[in-house]
């Protein structure tokens, strides 16, 4: 057996259950983390609901990062909890983790040139042993059609562009089908098509339930697709809610320190935002 299935082939595995709409799938309860001896967040309340998009913005050393993997269960609260699935993430097994959420880290990398084809299947090993595991090969046909990375399924992952291989990376989550995907700048090396792609995939996979968490520097992305937006600031959130609501020219200016116009577009109402420049 390959082995990373053998690390998840475990049978008594508790499965995830159905969530409803609206219904947090992940929650972060005056969540502290630190790191070595700097505290990255402090105090954050946010909760990832079912059928729902939500995008952590805000500007370079916010913590939007340090939140994801937090909500992910893969660092350590200094204060504060997480909870997936209702239940403290320490609680659950890295196998049973695994059945919970998906994460797409920054950058893809991986020391041997395996096929494209078999990375999106890593996506399927934490179901190795499970009445699921007979959903693999049909997971992985639609991640990778989903992402448009089907024609170059035998080539190797190393030989790929930068903006391929974040396809691919998405792939092997979408592959995954946890209820809940957290995503760390998935549209960092993507051109525009490639953008809106991955972002109409997170509005489709929130359309059929599951909890979207995903970290997007540019602001029109997450007004444009995001049903909430949490706006980090030195550590904290300063504002959660509605694109169209939170995101004020005053609090942007703020928060990242440059001057912004936001004002809607004109056929679809979505805010845009846009630096003030000189004349």
């Amino acid at each position: 057996m390959n082995p990373v299935r053998r690390l998840f082939a475990v049978r008594d595995r508790e499965l995830p259950s159905p969530v409803p709409a609206g219904s947090p799938v992940a929650e972060a309860d005056g969540l502290s983390v630190r790191l070595g001896r700097r505290q990255v967040l402090d105090s954050v309340g946010l909760a990832a609901r079912a059928g729902e998009v939500l995008a952590l913005v805000g500007p370079n050393g916010a913590g939007k990062s340090t939140l994801l993997a937090a909500l992910a269960g893969d660092l350590p609260a200094a204060g504060g909890e997480v909870r997936i699935g209702g239940r403290p993430a320490a609680a659950w097994s890295a196998p049973e983790l695994a059945l919970r959420r998906a994460v797409l880290p920054q950058s893809a990398v991986l020391s041997f040139p395996f096929p494209v084809e078999d990375v999106v299947r890593m996506g399927r090993a934490p179901w190795a042993g499970t009445a699921r595991g007979d959903e693999d090969d049909a997971a992985v046909a639609t991640a990778m059609a989903a992402t448009e990375v089907t024609d170059f399924a035998a080539r190797p992952f190393s030989a790929l562009s930068g903006g391929e291989r974040a396809r691919v990376a998405l792939a092997r989550v979408l592959a995954q089908r946890t209820p809940l995907l957290l995503l760390d700048e998935p549209t960092a090396a993507l051109d525009l098509r490639h953008q809106e792609l991955v972002l109409r995939i997170c509005r489709e996979r929130a359309a059929a339930g599951d909890a979207v968490v995903v970290v997007l520097h540019d602001l029109g992305l997450a007004s444009a697709h995001a049903d909430r937006a949490a706006v980090l600031h030195g550590g904290r959130i300063a504002v959660a809610g509605p694109p169209a609501e939170v995101f004020t020219g005053a609090l942007l200016g703020e928060v990242y320190r440059q001057p912004v116009e936001v004002f809607p577009h004109p056929r679809t109402g979505v805010p845009l935002i846009v630096p003030v420049r000189g004349s």
